[in-house]
């Protein structure tokens, strides 16, 4: 069995690893390479192997980093299954077709206001593209094995979001486990991963591989942020992904409502994909730790506004609210018509609650950037920027090593992937010193022989 390392290699993003043994190749994961732009410009190239000789492909999950690409692998000739857990398939349905209409979007404003090199901007793939990509979607349990070809898949809950797993593939008397995104233990939202199995071979995740999470009390900085912002007659923005921080962001609003710690000001989710993914979070309340009850007041605390109209009008009025938008990272959605609208106003507050990739507006903004290239002008940026820690959804590396240390059997090796390079060898350096696992962080495009 070998394993080849097509992306989250040395990046954080585009996870797409290929498994192949005696002519059957298994792709775990399918995702969207984002951040800065020669790395998004790796969505563009040709797919390094031919996919229509691909068995299946496996998700860990719904994101887009791993989910994102299904649609241009079926253009360049995969027809096979996609594999995931059941509320992983109901997400990827949400964000493929939403992903799509954003890219179509962006097309169709670059052709209008001519700030693409190529003419005609086109799409990496239409709606229609999706809409067929989900047709090969294929749900079973976690904890249920099934087989494709001579691989034995199961997965196992991993936190994370709504569908997490990890992904663990048997395949001549050998196991091999991807760790997929890993959640975090005390998550205000998602439960804790499961234990980690006996396994020859790992593929783990290093987001976080540098980093641990701040001590903070997130509702207590929200507060603080929300209370100061509508003190002086401002609008809060909160830049957001649809699939889990969205659900997290309205959980803590209604709270912080509820109990009186900040002004009942109005709050719009401006996403139709996180208005649906609110959706599906109802629907898959075993998933999760909130109760029926607490579903029910973060649906009832905020206002749902799905139509363009109905956005424009946010942008048009001035008075204090809290606007949730996406995309999380400001790399595209409706957020950046409200960063126009809101962003030159001092009164006004843009959050950062989540993991930035490098490259991105929200990072750029956590850098001190006051200006932001949008729709091919600069836009000044001098509302505050706030950021709010302890929202993550991935474990820090210190969650990590906890996950990893009480396995029975130390892996043959670790594969280190699914971050930045710094964090992805500090990551391997703690599981040489601290665990004395052997661990490698693989280069874009290197294959391993797992014997």
């Amino acid at each position: 069995m070998k394993i080849r390392f097509l992306g989250a290699a040395g990046t954080v993003t585009g996870s797409r690893y290929l498994l192949t043994h005696e002519g059957h190749s298994l792709l775990v994961d399918c995702g969207l390479f984002q951040g800065v732009k020669n790395i998004r410009s790796r969505n563009w190239k040709p797919f390094p192997v031919d996919a229509a000789g691909l068995s299946a492909v496996v998700l860990t999950h719904a994101h887009l980093d791993h989910s994102g690409y299904l649609p241009r692998l079926m253009r360049e000739g995969f027809d096979g299954p996609v594999w995931a857990t059941s509320a992983t398939r109901e997400l990827v349905d949400i964000l493929l077709e939403d992903s799509a209409h954003l890219q179509e979007e962006d097309a169709r404003h670059a052709n209008k206001y001519g700030y693409s090199k190529h003419h005609p901007a086109e799409p990496l793939y239409t709606a229609d593209d999706a809409r067929h990509a989900m047709k090969h979607l294929r749900s079973t349990g976690f904890g249920e094995p099934f087989a494709i070809g001579p691989y034995r898949v199961t997965f196992q809950r991993a936190g994370h979001i709504l569908g997490a797993a990890s992904v663990c593939i048997e395949c001549a008397g050998q196991r091999i486990t991807f760790s997929g995104d890993l959640g975090r233990p005390d998550d205000p939202v998602m439960h804790a991963p499961e234990p980690l199995p006996e396994t020859d071979w790992l593929v783990v995740e290093s987001t976080y591989g540098d980093r641990l999470h701040p001590e903070h009390d997130p509702f207590a900085t929200l507060a603080d942020i929300v209370s100061r912002t509508a003190a002086r007659g401002g609008t809060v923005l909160l830049p957001s992904f649809a699939v889990g921080r969205a659900q997290t962001l309205m959980h803590l609003l209604a709270t912080l409502i509820d109990e009186r710690r900040i002004p009942d000001l109005p709050v719009f989710l401006d996403s139709p994909m996180a208005i649906d993914v609110t959706g599906v979070f109802r629907q898959y309340r075993h998933e999760h730790r909130l109760s029926q009850q607490a579903c029910d007041r973060m649906r009832d605390a905020v206002t749902f506004t799905r139509t363009p109209e109905e956005s424009e009008a946010l942008s048009g009025n001035r008075y204090p609210k809290v606007i949730i938008a996406g995309a999380g990272m400001l790399n595209g959605g409706r957020i950046l018509h409200h960063l126009l609208a809101f962003g030159a106003d001092p009164r006004n507050t843009i959050v950062i609650a989540g993991y930035q990739a490098e490259g991105t507006r929200g990072d750029a903004l956590l850098k001190g950037t006051r200006s932001l290239r949008i729709f091919g002008r600069d836009a000044p940026i001098s509302c505050e920027v706030a950021k709010v820690d302890g929202l993550s959804a991935h474990a820090d590396y210190r969650e990590i090593l906890e996950w990893l240390r009480p396995v029975g059997r130390a892996p043959r090796r670790v594969f280190v992937t699914h971050g930045e390079a710094a964090a992805a060898d500090s990551l391997r350096q703690k599981l040489e010193h601290e665990l004395g696992w052997s661990a490698v962080v693989p280069e874009q495009d290197e294959t391993y022989v797992l014997d």
